[in-house]
């Protein structure tokens, strides 16, 4: 074959590691597969029991990159057919479970290493890519919503979403509302309120008075948010938090290595009470392998090193990821390395809620968003928005043949 394409996202986090492996790779198999790996050449490490990563196994592997936004919105069933390994977020397994668009990765890797890795991930991540007695991809990132504060403005980050509500009175305070981010932050809020939105349709929508407390909330919020900030995508606010002072805090958006340090501190998202669950959405990503793609072993066992703990707790982070074994979410050196992000927020991923995946959520996450986002700003009442809402979730049932039931397990 001419060599493996790969596509990911845009963004250091979800582009460095895989293009440094590659390149990684190519220079292992034009030296015979023995040379320590030049990707890791001179990047500091997170302290000193992390070392050098030697190279990984060797393969032709060439890795493209689309936008946050196209990753996502656009659909998996295309990427499969124009890409061999594929990036994705969970809730695209739905359109591509009953699009055939997916080898299942017991037959790629081997069960004994998927059993092995379920355990070893952190939070539900590993479990999201479960279906139907299945794993459809491998958590090589794992992410969830989590608080973020900037300590000069804002010491210590709210506790409760009374407490945000007060905060946000005195200080800037900012809502992820951009694209799909006014749902999720909506579904986050009811997680934490007591109620999870069903795995499927059929199994109703969040209670009224749910969804009426957790509207009312957003929108005090969302009355006094930063000009343009509803604007912004996850990426976007984190660089503006880090450029300037006109967010001094944002309760719930998706965590980044990244930006983590001494300007912009990342913390466990808020709870209702005291004590409560941390309601977030799991993000992340997956890697999976199209239907369409030759598996070879050296594909295998390039796969197998990217999940391995010298990746995920050495060459990974050393290249601007953010890994998916508990065992780096854990490790004190790369914690330290991180500014305190990863202990800062484990308590809440380790919470953290898995989103629905029928094949007619991805659609209905974007026109949520829009519904949640004009509640919030003021546009569209409460019981309207809740009105839309419900039927918008009952009516995405349609696109969906075979629903993925399969419990999660956190």
């Amino acid at each position: 074959m001419s060599g493996y394409r790969g596509i990911t996202w845009d963004h250091p986090r979800g582009r460095n590691a895989l293009t440094a492996a590659a390149a990684g790779a190519g220079a292992a198999a034009a030296s015979g597969g023995t040379a320590t790996s030049s990707a890791t050449a001179g990047v500091p490490t997170a302290g000193a029991a992390v070392s050098a990563a030697t190279a990984p196994p060797p393969v032709d592997l060439t890795w493209s990159a689309h936008s946050l936004e196209h990753f996502e919105s656009h659909p998996i069933d295309e990427l499969a057919r124009a890409y061999d390994l594929i990036v994705l977020d969970h809730p695209h397994l739905g359109e591509a479970l009953e699009l055939h668009s997916l080898q299942p990765m017991d037959a790629v890797v081997g069960a004994e290493r998927i059993e092995r890795w379920s355990r070893e991930s952190v939070g539900p991540s590993f479990d999201s890519y479960s279906a139907d007695g299945y794993q459809w991809a491998l958590p090589l990132d794992a992410a969830t919503q989590v608080a973020v504060h900037k300590p000069r403005l804002v010491p210590a980050a709210p506790e409760t979403w009374a407490e945000v509500e007060e905060l946000s009175r005195r200080a800037p305070v900012a809502l992820s509302l951009a694209g799909p981010h006014a749902f999720l932050t909506f579904a986050s809020l009811c997680v934490a309120f007591g109620e999870e939105v069903p795995a499927h349709p059929e199994f109703g929508f969040v209670s009224r008075a749910t969804a009426s407390a957790v509207l009312e909330t957003m929108r005090s919020i969302g009355s006094r948010i930063p000009a343009g900030s509803e604007l912004q995508n996850p990426i976007a606010l984190l660089e503006r938090m880090s450029a300037g002072d006109d967010i001094a805090y944002c309760p719930l958006v998706y965590g980044y290595v990244n930006y983590s340090g001494a300007e912009v501190r990342f913390a466990d998202a808020p709870s209702v009470t005291h004590g409560g669950r941390r309601g977030s959405t799991i993000g992340g990503t997956g890697l999976a392998v199209s239907a369409h793609a030759e598996v070879t072993p050296e594909l295998v066992a390039h796969i197998a090193w990217l999940m391995s703990p010298e990746a995920q707790r050495r060459f990974i982070p050393q290249h601007d990821g953010q890994p998916s074994a508990r065992a780096a979410w854990t490790d004190p050196a790369v914690d330290r390395a991180a500014s305190g992000f990863y202990s800062g927020t484990l308590a809440t991923i380790e919470q953290s809620w898995v989103r629905p995946r029928y094949a007619g959520y991805i659609p209905f996450q974007s026109e949520a968003s829009a519904i949640v986002r004009g509640v919030v700003l003021g546009e569209v009442g409460i019981d309207e928005g809740i009105d839309r809402l419900e039927a918008a979730f009952a009516a995405s049932a349609a696109a969906s043949v075979s629903p993925i039931r399969e419990k999660v397990t956190r």
